[in-house]
């Protein structure tokens, strides 16, 4: 097929969108999801504040206003950015109770222990509960970013040329949307099956000894 050179430069986009949004919600999520559990009323209430209204806004809804709204207050961003930022930001949301329920699942015997041998509320957190935490939530996590990787067709709506605007343009010029789009379909198909099974891997190579994987709710 002479379109599939146009169709994998759209899928890298969509792999970029994919991996810079989640990583961008990782590093939003993990804090949000220490002072949703560890932190004191404020925090606790700003955090439930954010993740509840980031997971409450449509993901076409929150991209328009980051790419039409913000540069009313002076911030103007390209489309790709755009989208990676509601991409991270909405995912953020779902993370953060992706990690509090992992950070929930870890013994609170370890938690006490780690405060006896002297460690403050951060160091534990960081050297006991989430290297625990992380590897519980490598389940539910993968599929979130299944959610992402589908999600990222939305930025279609800004003129990202991901997979689905590539296979819409060339539709345009050769009349065959069975063709194109049941490709394209494929193709998710085939990034999602792979995602998941190299993750399926990393969780049973991270597997602790000794311990069951701990289902933790999404």
């Amino acid at each position: 097929m002479e379109s599939l050179p146009y169709l994998l430069k759209g899928t890298w986009v969509t792999v970029q969108l994919t991996v810079l949004g989640l990583a961008f919600g990782l590093l939003v999520a993990i804090p949000v999801s220490f002072f949703q559990v560890y932190g004191r009323s404020f925090s606790k209430i700003v955090c439930s504040i954010y993740e509840r209204t980031f997971r409450s806004i449509p993901l076409l809804v929150l991209l328009m206003l980051i790419f039409y709204g913000l540069p009313e207050v002076g911030i103007r961003l390209n489309p790709f950015l755009a989208c990676v930022l509601g991409l991270g930001i909405r995912s953020s949301a779902y993370q953060s109770q992706i990690f509090r329920g992992a950070i929930l699942s870890v013994s609170k015997g370890q938690t006490l222990a780690a405060y006896s041998l002297g460690m403050n509320r951060l160091q534990t957190f960081w050297h006991v509960v989430l290297p625990q935490a992380l590897r519980f939530s490598i389940a539910p996590w993968t599929n979130e970013l299944t959610v992402v990787l589908k999600d990222s067709s939305m930025a279609y709506a800004l003129g990202v040329i991901e997979l689905l605007r590539q296979g819409s343009y060339i539709v345009a010029r050769t009349y065959e949307p069975m063709v194109i789009f049941l490709t394209c379909a494929a193709i998710y198909l085939i990034l999602t099956l792979s995602a998941n099974k190299i993750f399926a891997i990393v969780e049973k190579k991270l597997a602790i000894p000794g311990f069951e994987t701990k289902e933790v709710v999404h």
